[in-house]
């Protein structure tokens, strides 16, 4: 019965995606924005909903047992990062494995994608710092979480700053098909747009829900900690949306909306939710949480490095699904 629940969710986040990501590319033509900002502000934003309400319905609002509560936050919180730097990335680039090739290329565009993974292994290397501080030092604490915050800040700032030259660049966004809502007769305009939004991001938030329902009864019948569950569970389910939007962008060659729907939330997850959970949980370096930032940082900085020497190729991400293969084993063991 319990798998079922899950199933049920997980098909109403795919559902909820595809909403989504029809709607938003109208509204970043709409804007006449760059692709960047649309995938690594608008849709990183609004697809990381779902992991946002997680860890703070869990928090606020979970189940009687306060450490099941905070075990469920801190796993949903690391999670998604750990998943996004890893399996997310790895299943974006084999779904067009057979179309280009193991040496295929991947062509973002580079400046917002070197600034993605700049602010989130700056931020997330403090979030891993947070670990190691004593929950009783919380204005230490509070500091951290305050300069998380900032950094979000300032990279949603300068993505904006760089959307106008990308734009003239030729990296505007455009639509791929018409409006769903315009398949019913209604007219694709701000308000069919907004109402499209409302309704996919309405539907991730409710299969969010859902999955603390199920994670909750799931774990003791599994004799897995809330914890592991959560990090390895909650994200398969959350980052479905990232994971999916991503995959229709790149089959549709726009690699920037496809690298930046994922990075742009790895920097939203990266910075404002471990701001939380440093605040909120007791944010402790048990080993499931070590494994977790070590895999997600250095899959990060795979990214990262292998951007700098210039060309991407599928296979090189194909080294991020080994890493999360490896996080499992040293979670389970």
């Amino acid at each position: 019965m319990i798998a079922l629940v899950l199933i049920f969710f997980l098909f109403v986040i795919l559902i909820a995606s595809e909403v989504f990501v029809n709607a938003l590319e109208h509204l970043g033509e709409k804007l006449g924005i760059s692709e960047g900002v649309t995938g690594s502000i608008f849709a990183a934003v609004g697809t990381a909903l779902p992991e946002t309400i997680v860890p703070l319905l869990a928090i606020f609002a979970g189940s009687p047992d306060q450490r099941v509560n905070e075990e469920i936050g801190v796993g949903a919180i690391l999670g998604a990062p750990l998943m996004l730097s890893t399996l997310s990335l790895c299943l974006m680039a084999g779904s067009v494995w057979k179309r280009r090739g193991t040496h295929g290329h991947l062509s973002p565009e580079r400046s917002g994608l070197t600034r993605d993974l700049n602010f989130f292994l700056a931020a997330f290397a403090l979030a891993t710092v947070a670990l190691f501080v004593p929950h009783e030092t919380t204005a230490v604490r509070a500091c951290l979480a305050f300069v998380m915050v900032l950094i979000y800040f300032f990279y949603v700032m300068l993505t904006l700053k760089a959307s106008a030259a990308l734009v003239e660049d030729g990296h505007g966004t455009e639509a791929g098909k018409p409006m769903h809502l315009a398949r019913i007769g209604l007219p694709t305009n701000w308000f069919s747009i907004l109402v499209q939004l409302g309704l996919g991001l309405a539907l991730l938030v409710g299969g969010a829900k859902g999955f603390i329902y199920g994670i909750e009864q799931a774990a003791p019948l599994l004799g897995i900690s809330a914890l592991v569950l959560s990090l390895m569970i909650v994200p398969i389910a959350t980052e479905l949306p990232e994971k999916v939007n991503s995959i229709l962008w790149i089959r549709r060659h726009k690699d920037t909306l496809a690298f930046g729907n994922i990075t742009g939330a790895m920097v939203f997850q990266g910075t404002l939710l471990p701001a939380i959970g440093i605040l909120l949980t007791p944010w402790a370096p048990v080993k499931a949480v070590i494994a977790g930032v070590a895999i997600t940082l250095a899959a990060a900085a795979w990214l990262r490095f292998m951007l700098g020497r210039g060309q991407l190729r599928v296979w090189h991400l194909g080294l991020n699904g080994l890493l999360y293969v490896t996080y499992l084993v040293l979670a389970l063991s």
